[in-house]
């Protein structure tokens, strides 16, 4: 148990964001409260937006003296994280990061402050359920809540508190976040993974609560929801190749998606190439027509296709980083 008092605490609520303008300022009003109840303030590091988040970025930080904003040269969250501690970090004793495309309660972070000083805990992390508005993208949220689409993932589906290896990056102690050197820039995409392996192997603790959590908006079109899955991927593949630390089997079964898919190209040869694919698409469509079935869900069919984007996207990320660094290494 911690002797530190929501009101004794010093927390820095840090909203990397690129192209937001359509959430940005109901987001930082909604934060608002928070920021005073905790003694904080809200920083937006913005990442070179052109369709006019800096500017509405710069019109609160002067409006509000608990907004600030911060311009981020090197686009990606991670550096945008990094960048914040960096200039703000020594004043503050917890970070919160917070997704502008997301959607959180009221009291989200006083929930995440008072589970780690309730628990001791050097990361809080949260559950993650995913909403959509249009067709495809309610088929991708269904599809991203099922086991289908995130193969069992505890900060996918939402689990009772435990002690946790990783989940969605809620709060984080700034200390412990300076103890390992902050996030890797090399990372785009899945540089939480990565930061969590490190985090772990330092002795620092994360905290998976029940007491709060977000919601997330899914990308709306087959193309970006394909690029969103293959830089996952990728990033992956390179968490793998620093450390070493090979995928779990949830996401092991997904990385013969990609190779099996381009093995059906075979079948001009032999029939049997195209077995694999075929059974992995028949497994897909029928987890599909289960939800439209069982469970009364009429977007089960197009959660089916959006998974297989996600499958073959994260699998085709994850072959394509690996074998390009095996490339790397052999070139003279």
């Amino acid at each position: 148990m911690n002797n530190k008092t929501l009101a004794s605490t010093r927390t820095l609520i840090v909203i990397p964001c690129l192209n937001e303008a359509e959430h940005i300022e109901g987001l930082v009003e909604g934060l608002r409260p928070a920021a005073a109840h905790l003694n904080g303030a809200i920083l937006i590091v913005d990442g070179g937006s052109t369709d006019g988040t800096h500017e509405i970025a710069a019109r609160l930080a002067k409006a509000h003296a608990s907004v600030l904003a911060l311009d981020n040269p090197k686009r990606i969250q991670s550096a945008a994280i990094n960048l914040a501690v960096a200039e703000y970090g020594a004043s503050y004793d917890y970070l919160i990061r917070i997704d502008a495309h997301g959607t959180y309660p009221d009291d989200y972070c006083e929930r995440l402050i008072e589970e780690a000083l309730e628990t001791g805990a050097d990361s809080v992390v949260v559950a993650m359920q995913t909403v959509g508005f249009t067709p495809f993208q309610k088929a991708t949220a269904y599809a991203q809540n099922s086991k289908l689409g995130n193969g069992g993932a505890k900060h996918r589906l939402g689990a009772t508190s435990h002690w946790a290896d990783h989940g969605h990056h809620a709060l984080m102690r700034v200390s412990s976040f300076q103890a390992i050197g902050g996030y890797d820039e090399i990372f785009s995409h899945n540089e939480d993974a990565e930061f969590d392996y490190r985090f772990r192997q330092a002795g620092h603790r994360i905290w998976m609560t029940d007491r709060t959590s977000m919601v997330y908006y899914p990308r709306a079109k087959v193309g970006p929801l394909f690029r969103q899955y293959f830089a996952y991927g990728r990033g992956r593949a390179r968490n793998v190749l620093k450390h070493r630390a090979w995928p779990n089997l949830r996401q092991l079964l997904p990385l013969a998606v990609a190779p099996v898919a381009i093995g059906a190209l075979l079948a001009v040869i032999n029939w049997l190439a195209v077995v694999p694919v075929a059974l992995w698409a028949a497994a897909c469509i029928g987890y599909g027509m289960w939800m439209a079935l069982g469970q009364r869900n009429p977007y089960g069919p197009l959660a089916a296709l959006s998974a297989m984007v996600m499958h073959f996207a994260w699998s085709a990320g994850f072959w394509r980083e690996l074998l390009t660094a095996r490339n790397r290494r052999l070139a003279p």
